[in-house]
């Protein structure tokens, strides 16, 4: 059971409800709005990483599984699982993005992007070495999405973790999240 009780949707600002109810039923988006103003901030750059970025969107869902599993959030990681299969990313790369298959499925670049995602969760900043073989593939939009994808799936693993928000049951989970 999470450490904060559901919101009722009735109680929200408007705006707010809509958002919620556009969103797939998890049970993340039931605890969120206890803070309605960073609520519709965290809503908004959710969608801006998932949606709008110029990051590959396969790309970006390992690097989002990399970051809940070095986070140890299971609710991220069966989350994330899910919409990085719809995305055509194969059970191995998946497994190997979660720590629990080898990364000799990776291309060499998806490696590096990985040692990345590791630097910046545990030293803060990426040594320039490693800093430099992202940049050689990747162009400026890009490099501050990869960042602000990393820095946005550590405070959700961390909101979540602490939280104690449950992964949905079977009858509950959406179809397409």
């Amino acid at each position: 059971m999470a450490r904060l009780p559901p919101v009722d949707i009735q109680t929200l600002p408007d705006d707010l409800a809509q958002l919620i109810r556009s969103r797939p039923p998890l049970n993340l988006y039931k605890v969120l709005p206890h803070s309605i103003p960073t609520a519709r901030g965290f809503l908004a750059l959710g969608v801006a990483i998932l949606k709008e970025s110029a990051l590959d969107p396969q790309l970006r869902e390992l690097v989002i599984l990399r970051v809940g599993a070095l986070s140890g959030a299971s609710y991220e990681v069966h989350q994330h699982k899910r919409h990085a299969a719809s995305l055509g990313v194969d059970a191995q790369r998946i497994g190997a993005a979660v720590l629990e298959r080898d990364e000799g499925c990776f291309s060499e670049f998806e490696l590096v992007v990985m040692r990345f995602v590791e630097a910046v969760v545990w030293q803060v900043k990426a040594p320039r070495w490693l800093y430099d073989k992202v940049a050689e593939r990747l162009g400026p939009a890009e490099i501050c999405e990869l960042l602000q994808t990393i820095g946005f799936y550590m405070l959700v693993s961390r909101f979540l973790e602490n939280l104690e928000i449950e992964i949905e049951t079977p009858a509950d989970a959406p179809r397409n999240a």
